[in-house]
């Protein structure tokens, strides 16, 4: 029975300290979110009474009340959640696979010097190439599927994720592999013990790069060949000289991308939580 009440008692100390912290922390965060939260009002006042006053069109820069009427017609008339969440399914489906790729072909070629002298040539023409080039290309071979979105998408966040990768475990501290070779350890072991967890800054930061390029590739993707997605609602409203609707069309392409990054920063947070974290 003693004990029950000792772990108990226990239990809420820890409660208590980890609220105490969080308490701590949202006051330390307080100033900030309210200097945020000011100026998004300053912006969102400004552009509504700012071109009216100036004298500018609506069909030049459109007020907030218009983007927002026009957002609900939007939801009524032109199925926006079919775009919305369609752009969203090929932004997370391609970073996620450009990711994979990057850090598969990263690791590999850090893993093989020869290798990496026989590839990089042929990589670093891949590179050079702008991949908006490729799209047109892959609507012909793939036709006007999301094939061609999802295939521009996964070549821009390749090539971030493969160099951070590659130049990560370039930079391994070598006295460790020297040390763990003499006390015989495998390949194997060192890559998972001491090259892996060195590269994981790098590779974290290779991915939040690549969440905000995901949403690029899709909408290039959607420029060219598509007939569903945002990009493809951006070049219809400039076709119907509707300018909210490109508006609104923008402002959820860069809420997917502030998603996309969120995301990797949170899991990040979590992989990374050994990392002090300079304050300011």
């Amino acid at each position: 029975m003693s004990v029950n009440v000792l772990d108990a008692d226990a239990a809420s100390g820890r409660t208590r300290r980890r609220l105490a912290a969080a308490n701590a922390s949202l006051a330390q965060m307080a100033p900030d979110i309210a200097l945020t939260l000011t100026i998004a009002v300053v912006v969102l006042a400004a552009w509504q009474y700012a071109p009216p006053l100036l004298g500018v069109p609506r069909y030049i820069i459109p007020t907030l009340g218009d983007c927002l009427a026009e957002f609900g017609r939007m939801v009524a008339q032109e199925n926006l959640a079919r775009h919305f969440f369609t752009t969203l399914w090929v932004s997370v489906v391609g970073f996620a696979l450009g990711s994979a790729f990057g850090a598969a072909f990263g690791y590999a070629l850090g893993l093989s010097a020869m290798w990496e002298r026989a590839i990089s040539p042929y990589l670093l023409t891949l590179q050079i190439a702008p991949k908006v080039a490729f799209a047109p290309l892959f609507i012909m071979w793939f036709g006007y599927t999301a094939w061609p979105k999802l295939l521009v998408t996964l070549l821009i966040v390749f090539f971030p994720i493969l160099v951070n990768v590659l130049q990560s475990m370039k930079t391994v501290d070598r006295d460790l592999v020297n040390l763990a070779r003499a006390y015989n350890m495998s390949r194997a072991a060192i890559f998972w013990k001491i090259e892996f967890p060195s590269s994981m800054p790098a590779l974290m930061a290779g991915l939040r790069i690549g969440a905000t390029l995901a949403v690029i590739g899709v909408t290039v993707g959607e420029f060219v060949g598509g007939n569903v997605g945002l990009g493809f609602l951006i070049t219809y409203g400039e076709g119907q000289a509707n300018t909210a609707m490109v508006f609104n069309a923008i402002i959820l392409l860069t809420v997917i991308g502030i998603a996309l990054y969120m995301a990797v920063a949170a899991i990040e947070k979590r992989v990374l939580h050994y990392i002090p974290r300079a304050s300011h």
